[in-house]
């Protein structure tokens, strides 16, 4: 269970996929949790060529008494969250450190030089392998294929948002994503984002 206190402070959280993913939205939802329950959070966003599955990153800083510049500075994330496995290997290549930790998505989403033939993508197992000497602690989840059994792939995004929360190293639960997908979403999408969420947390937990 997550505490109300940070482990650091200010505690950087980066969030990144392709585009199409949805980790923008899972990046906004993560931080209104966090800013209902008080805390000063800044976000910063940087896109790649994300209408053709270019990478999409953003950058979550959170502190319980100041605003902090948009960008974690380099080696500082205190965890990664990857929505596709090979963005987490980029990501750790300039922001990751001996205590970083990394939940990451399981299913690629194959670049046009690995469709085209020109290039190969490394197994699971070898990217989980790297991952592992890049990190403090590493958790692979198939969110897609879980979000798939719901009946929308996108909700991949929401099933990580539920298993960083059970991580536990952030002061987030499922009353206040309750509270925010309230908020944000239709009422006939709450349902299916809070059965998302609460698979995430049961798949860290497994």
């Amino acid at each position: 269970m997550a505490s109300n206190q940070l482990v650091k402070d200010p505690f950087n959280v980066i969030i990144t996929g392709v585009g199409g993913q949805g980790n923008v939205m899972a990046s906004r939802i993560l931080s209104n949790m966090l800013v209902q329950k008080g805390y000063f959070v800044t976000i910063g966003e940087t896109f790649g060529a994300s209408q053709r599955g270019g990478s999409v990153m953003s950058h979550i800083r959170i502190s319980s008494h100041s605003t902090w510049s948009p960008q974690v500075p380099k080696g500082r994330a205190h965890i990664v969250v990857t929505l596709e496995p090979i963005e987490a290997i980029r990501v750790l290549a300039n922001y990751g450190n001996e205590e970083v930790k990394v939940l990451t998505n399981t299913r690629p989403i194959y670049p046009a030089g690995v469709i085209a033939g020109e290039s190969a993508y490394p197994a699971i197992e070898e990217i989980e392998a790297t991952l592992k000497k890049l990190s403090h602690g590493v958790w692979l989840i198939d969110a897609t294929e879980e979000a798939v059994k719901l009946g929308n792939p996108i909700l991949g995004n929401i099933i990580m948002i539920g298993a960083l929360s059970a991580l536990g190293d952030l002061p987030v639960n499922r009353d206040d994503f309750n509270a925010v997908i309230r908020r944000t979403l239709p009422g006939d999408k709450v349902a299916d984002n809070l059965k998302a969420f609460d698979m995430g947390a049961a798949l860290l937990k497994n």
